[in-house]
């Protein structure tokens, strides 16, 4: 017997592209009212970590729609967050950060 497994697929709610989940950012309505991420069990959503797909569903307020909840500031909050991480991960060493 294989003991391979497949790669469990998840849709990202901006650009539709079918990835790996573990290279993806989720986010989780939890019963209580509130929201997680990548952890607790509830309604999720779940977006690239890739600038294009989280400046995309920020603007479009994507992750709102999937998770069927009005404007929730930490939805705005953890996205400026990872994209935030990208523009660190991407800038190369010795190189100043952009003022403004």
């Amino acid at each position: 017997m294989s003991t391979t497994h497949k790669p469990v697929v998840r849709r990202c709610v901006s650009c539709t592209h079918l990835k790996d989940r573990t290279q993806m950012l989720r986010l989780v309505r939890l019963a209580s009212g509130g929201l997680g991420l990548d952890e607790g069990f509830g309604r999720s959503a779940y977006v690239c970590r890739s600038r294009r797909c989280l400046q995309d569903a920020r603007r479009r307020k994507r992750i709102q729609k999937s998770l069927r909840i009005p404007n929730h500031p930490a939805i705005d909050a953890t996205l400026a967050t990872e994209l935030d991480k990208i523009e660190r991960h991407n800038q190369k060493p010795g190189q100043d950060s952009p003022v403004g």
